[in-house]
């Protein structure tokens, strides 16, 4: 399992860095994300704190770690300078709360994440042909959610980017020890949200596309 979508108690996460990957560990994850909320008050607290964390850990663990952020409520006019910031600041992973229907994201907010370059677009909700067609050219990646809640417009999300050709990876939004999955299970939820089995591997390569680009 590789999971680009996780959250540490440097948000609204339950667990520390180390054990939060320690956990993930030993359910066979290959590699994880921290991608903790930030906005404009947090994101030069967050993000050198998980660089510090992964720094100390990647030596001493049998997994990939990334430190990553998440983009989360920011109104859609700020997100590029955000994803900058955050590039700047060390993210190799820059996620943006996307537009799920179970929130009130402020609409746009997809857009604006594509059009910044961010990596990925978590639980994107009900999004647009317009958006997807610039999420195609732009390469940004899906993401298809096992999180309550989130999940709601799952079949939608693949459905949708499977007929645009824009690229899915499965994350799991995890908040808690539970929400941790294994790879097993992660085909299952790709095939509740009526992806063919065949196309299965191909998702789960673009999750390694994504951390090869991130650790370079």
């Amino acid at each position: 399992m590789i999971d680009l979508h996780t959250h540490s108690i440097f948000s609204d996460g339950e667990l520390i860095p180390a054990e939060l990957v320690r956990r993930a560990a030993a359910i066979g994850y290959k590699a994880i994300a921290i991608t903790d909320h930030v906005d404009q008050s947090n994101i030069d607290l967050i993000i050198p704190r998980i660089i510090k964390a992964v720094n100390a850990l990647k030596d001493f663990v049998p997994i990939k770690i990334i430190p990553g952020v998440e983009i989360t409520h920011v109104p859609p006019a700020l997100i590029a300078d955000m994803v900058k910031e955050a590039r700047k600041l060390g993210a190799k992973i820059v996620v943006i709360h996307g537009e799920t229907i179970v929130e009130p994201v402020a609409e746009g907010t997809n857009r604006a994440g594509i059009e910044a370059g961010a990596d990925l677009i978590a639980h994107p909700g009900l999004i647009s042909s317009e958006d997807l067609a610039l999420a195609k050219k732009m390469g940004t990646v899906l993401e298809i959610t096992a999180r309550k809640g989130h999940s709601i417009t799952n079949g939608h999300v693949a459905k949708k980017a499977l007929q645009f050709g824009v690229p899915l990876t499965i994350n799991t939004d995890a908040h808690a020890p539970s929400d941790l999955i294994t790879k097993q299970f992660a085909a299952s939820v790709l095939l509740g949200a009526g992806i063919d089995s065949s196309l299965i591997e191909d998702i789960f390569n673009n999750a390694r596309s994504l951390v090869s680009k991130a650790i370079g």
